[in-house]
């Protein structure tokens, strides 16, 4: 099997927009520290250990406890996490699994914004991609050395 292409090397025009997402979601209303954790959350579902890495140190440096992090793969079998992060890990796990109930609908919209749900269902759908795009094309040398703030 041939090396694979370098993803950050070679994408940057394709990966343009996928910054721009990042920038924009600095911005958002949604505590950042709730954002690592949802990216944590669902880099564990689709199993991307460079995003895991990646956010497992940029949740610490939010302010995230290991424990929490942790427990973020049982969260609904810990007392660690709010009514707002139940509803978010639970809208997040939904979006990935592209498949929405309703009832997990109406939780999630009982503590999030109308603006806070969108900010979090494109940030779902941002981590699934990147998710995708570094299981594709990934390079095992690069999981670990992820520093915080690397990438602004």
């Amino acid at each position: 099997m041939g090396q694979r292409v370098n993803l950050m090397e070679k994408g940057q025009g394709a990966l343009k927009s996928l910054f721009q997402g990042g920038a924009y979601m600095k911005k958002s209303p949604l505590d950042h520290k709730l954002q690592e954790l949802v990216e944590f959350r669902v880099s564990q579902i689709n199993g991307c250990a460079y995003c895991l890495d990646m956010h497992s140190k940029e949740a610490r440096a939010h302010g995230e406890t290991e424990q929490r992090l942790y427990s973020v793969s049982i969260w609904r079998e810990t007392p660690f996490f709010t009514d707002r992060e139940r509803a978010a890990l639970a809208w997040a796990e939904a979006v990935t699994a592209c498949h929405v109930p309703d009832e997990i609908y109406v939780r999630v919209k009982e503590h999030f914004s109308e603006e806070e749900l969108v900010d979090l269902t494109f940030l779902v759908t941002q981590i699934n991609t990147w998710n995708r795009l570094n299981i594709a094309f990934h390079d095992v040398a690069a999981v670990g050395t992820y520093q915080v703030g690397q990438f602004g």
